[in-house]
């Protein structure tokens, strides 16, 4: 027991590091999966043979990204039962539930219709295989929603009651689980920042096919789609980021205090710390660049609006000032400039200049991994920000962990680390491989009448006319 102190930061470092390295292949599956269905819907309905060369193009990446995504994710469950039992026996009546109905529900629909998407485009009908791409858009939805239904109700419990061995069960409906008090807020938000992150990824392949040549009508396409993303998705999400943090000040005003870096309580109106350097020690944020009462105006809509700090918190409960500073400036300064890419991008359209301005082509390349460090930092800014509990206010994350050995954890992690960056280190170099060629018409359209045996010879299936020349 004397080596759990070591083994417990042990055990975060390798929960955070995994977790992190997961859920930017989601983030990017959610939002690629409904973009492939609007590129197949917009064939079927125009005909337009560049929305299936599009399709085509991205469902490569998309299988790989997706494969990635569900290999990466199984150790989580590995570490739940390792790393932390206490805290799976103690919630596993709540969370093992839920997360039964993402499996019961979006993993079946995800993988049953999956081999249709992939596989099937010249052995099944067109509606059919866009039905079996919807469906696979609805699965990763469907996932979003679990998976942040558990997440949502470890950061503000509801409809809980604790039983005779300190285990959480439902206190009655499950509906007030699911429905805890910050998921919708969460869930909108989750949302727009993958269809955020896919369309700057998509937005960036566009922009390096167009600075190599202009003209190629596919490139022009998936820019403008993704622009047309950028400009409408983008000042949404600041919007929806500001109703999420202020629901986050009605339940965890913690993880705003630290947010904020406000150490100290303000009586007469709170100012929006720009940057600085937090300073846990002396409880103040060096070097500060404010503007006086701003963040009572933002939070209270009142410029002279009380604000509690973290002085009336005991130290105990403040979570690493710090990094939750920095991980939220990251998100917010982001989610600005990909506002600024999306309004240039209207002008250059209004314009006429879409596919010309090179400086506009080379910003939105910049841009292209933003929205993935946008998500790891948000969710950085969530998970740090709630420290010290694993469930907000009920449970702390020291007594969540097993009674490890330090030096047991530590060779999981470097297994991990060591594993996860050989493996998904050559993914992602090959999907950039994949990006990297042009967009071209390398298939011709699928035919109307699917491919299937007849009798002893495929013959009449793939010649199905053959018969009416008889």
């Amino acid at each position: 027991m004397s080596d759990l102190p070591d083994a417990l930061l042990l055990a975060r470092i390798q929960f955070a590091f995994t977790v992190s390295f997961h859920f930017l292949f989601p983030a990017i599956t959610i939002g690629l999966a409904s973009y492939l269905a609007v590129l197949e819907g917009l064939w079927l309905k125009t005909g337009r043979e560049d929305y299936m060369n599009l399709f085509r193009y991205w469902i490569k990446i998309f299988a790989l990204v997706f494969a990635m995504g569900v290999v990466s994710g199984i150790v989580m469950s590995y570490q739940f039962g390792t790393n932390w039992a206490v805290f799976s026996d103690k919630a596993g009546p709540i969370i093992g539930p839920l997360m039964a109905y993402e499996v019961l529900t979006a993993f079946f629909l995800e993988a049953g219709f999956l081999g249709v998407m992939l596989f099937g485009m010249n052995r099944v009908g067109k509606k059919l295989h866009f039905t079996a791409t919807l469906m696979v858009a609805l699965g990763t939805f469907v996932s979003a929603f679990w998976i942040l239904s558990v997440n949502s109700w470890m950061q503000t419990p509801a409809g809980y009651a604790i039983n005779a061995n300190g285990q959480f069960i439902s206190a009655g409906s499950w509906l007030a689980i699911i429905f805890n008090p910050s998921f919708p807020y969460r869930l909108v938000h989750t949302l727009s920042a993958a269809y955020l992150t896919t369309a700057f990824l998509v937005g960036a392949v566009g922009a390096w096919h167009l600075l190599k040549d202009r003209g190629n009508p596919r490139a022009r396409l998936m820019f403008s789609m993704a622009m047309w993303m950028a400009a409408i998705v983008a000042p949404l999400q600041i919007f929806l980021g500001d109703l999420h943090g202020l629901n986050t000040l009605e339940h965890q005003p913690v993880k705003v205090m630290a947010m904020e870096g406000h150490y100290q309580s303000h009586p007469e109106g709170a100012p929006l710390i720009l940057f600085g350097i937090p300073n846990s020690a002396e409880g103040r944020v060096d070097y500060a660049v404010q503007i006086a009462k701003l963040s009572s105006l933002t939070l209270e809509h009142g410029l002279n609006a009380p604000m509690q700090g973290l002085d009336t918190v005991p130290v105990a409960d403040h979570p690493p000032v710090g990094m939750v500073f920095w991980a939220f400036r990251i998100m917010v300064g982001l989610g600005f400039l990909m506002a600024g890419l999306g309004m240039l991008s209207l002008w250059a359209r209004a314009r006429g200049r879409l596919y010309e301005w090179k400086w506009l082509h080379r910003f939105a390349l910049a841009m292209g991994p933003s929205g993935l460090v946008a998500v790891l930092a948000g969710w950085i800014t969530t998970e740090v920000g709630r420290q010290p509990w694993t469930i907000q206010g009920l449970m702390r994350t020291a007594e969540s962990a097993s009674p490890l050995a330090a030096p047991a954890v530590a060779a999981s992690l470097v297994a991990f680390v060591v594993v996860y960056f050989a493996v998904f280190g050559a993914g992602v170099l090959y999907i950039l491989k994949l990006m990297a060629k042009p967009p071209v018409v390398h298939e011709s359209a699928p035919p109307n009448i699917p491919a299937r045996a007849a009798g002893t010879t495929p013959a009449v299936a793939l010649h199905p006319d053959a018969l009416a020349n008889e």
